[in-house]
């Protein structure tokens, strides 16, 4: 009797299930750009305009100057404006968790899918590069479901169920990055006969239109996670500051009234999910420059690797993760760590296909464990109104690393090349699996 109600206690709630199925709506729209991005670049640079002139001599300069071969400037040019986008996240995650706690999840969530669909109609019509950023301004901003959904997950689970509904939220991650990268790709492929006219249309209209299918699927499906008598009684405007201030998020400031003890652990969890965040994001950006360079990849080729990566993410999310029992979080965030480490180094100093993928497969081991683990434990602590401003800190954290991560791995690999980049970020990643390790989580 005892087992079939802890069964039962196990089970997800079905709003779990509609998060999930918004945010794999959400992450193929958001990824059918990447195989895109070298392409649009090449377009904007060809058809000048001063915003890309200016990018462009800038980078040309430091080329220059550091006698550079000029085949890394486009590194560097793609490290800034992958930067930017994840720059404005980190402004906006922790302020609509904040907003969430007070008003509730679902206007907030209602109100980002308007402003990526925004974003998308943006990206419709931009015919020249000033355009094309605002466009991505427009969607770093508005980018705060991940965070909300996270918060959603965190609401609707306890100790038992917890770190399932994180590594679901990784599984679709995992789904998104397959279908939407192979996607993009196929778009790519055909904008190669495309090389007049507003070729991206399409592929921006696939993505508006995942966007409003989303935004009506939220509205009636979703149902209220955050109960009025849950949440909090006022926005705390005093403090605004806290919310873009780095200092105050390491602090979580935000999660006013933790217990000290709880409040202590969250500070590490905070310094270890940005640490990790910041040396994997950049490495991770770099991924596509190392293969295009090295190895001669195509659009389609890189579309295979990330429909690879995507699928052993899909597999070990969904079936190990899923599984961990509570209280187990901390040991396998540490496995992930510790196999994330060499995966970085034989990708680096790979010479050969099968070196490559052999990295890329202990890559996609550790990428799927260390988010959801680290993401679980966080989500434990903190009252049902604290739950939204805890996971928008966390979120804001990482968007912080991911808009410096790409910009400082882009340079290193700008200046070094491939190979010392990823070995340094590999000796990097040892501080945040030491610092884990080390605390009494």
């Amino acid at each position: 009797m005892a087992s079939k109600k802890e069964a039962v206690r196990s089970r997800l709630n079905p709003m779990a299930w509609v998060m999930f199925t918004s945010l794999v709506i959400d992450l193929i729209g958001f990824t059918i750009i990447l195989p895109l991005m070298p392409k649009l670049l090449d377009h904007y640079s060809l058809s000048g305009g001063a915003s890309i002139s200016f990018l462009e001599s800038t980078v040309k300069s430091l080329q220059q100057m550091l006698n550079i071969p000029e085949k890394f400037n486009s590194v560097m040019t793609g490290g800034v404006l992958g930067s930017l986008f994840s720059f404005l996240q980190f402004l906006a995650s922790p302020l609509a968790g904040c907003l969430s706690d007070t008003y509730g999840r679902k206007p907030a969530l209602l109100v980002s899918m308007v402003g990526i669909a925004a974003s998308y109609a943006l990206w419709v019509v931009s015919d020249n590069f000033a355009l094309f950023v605002l466009a991505r301004a427009v969607g770093g901003i508005s980018k705060a479901n991940v965070s909300l959904a996270t918060a959603v997950m965190a609401d609707i689970t306890d100790n038992l169920t917890r770190a399932k509904a994180m590594a679901l939220v990784g599984v679709a991650f995992a789904i998104g990055f397959i279908i939407g990268p192979v996607t993009g790709a196929a778009f790519s492929v055909w904008g190669v006969d495309s090389s007049t006219g507003n070729w991206w249309f399409w592929p921006a209209i696939f993505s508006l239109i995942l966007a409003v299918l989303n935004f009506g699927f939220l509205s009636v499906f979703f149902t209220e996670s955050l109960s009025k008598e849950k949440r909090a009684k006022s926005l705390q405007l005093s403090q605004t500051w806290n919310l873009v201030n780095p200092v105050s998020l390491f602090k979580f400031q935000l999660a006013d009234g933790i217990a000290k003890k709880d409040l202590e652990k969250l500070k590490v969890l905070g310094r270890v999910y940005f640490l990790f965040l910041f040396l994997f994001s950049g490495l991770e950006y770099t991924l596509t420059f190392l293969t295009h360079l090295r190895f001669d990849y195509n659009a389609a080729q890189q579309g295979k690797m990330l429909l690879f990566i995507g699928l052993l993410m899909a597999i070990f999310q969904g079936g190990l993760v899923r599984r961990v029992k509570p209280g187990k979080e901390k040991m396998l965030a540490l496995v992930g760590l510790g196999v994330i480490i060499p995966s970085f180094v034989i990708v680096g100093l790979s010479n050969s296909a099968t070196a490559l993928y052999f990295g890329l497969g202990l890559y996609s081991l550790g990428s799927a464990i260390v988010i959801p683990c680290l993401t679980a434990m966080t989500a434990a602590y903190g009252r049902a109104d604290q739950k939204g401003a805890v996971i928008g800190t966390l979120r804001s954290l990482g968007a912080l690393a991911r808009a410096f991560g790409p910009l400082v791995s882009s340079f290193v690999f700008f200046v070094f090349g491939a190979g010392p980049c990823y070995c340094i970020g590999a000796v990097g990643l040892i501080l945040p699996f030491v610092l884990l390790r080390q605390s009494p989580l």
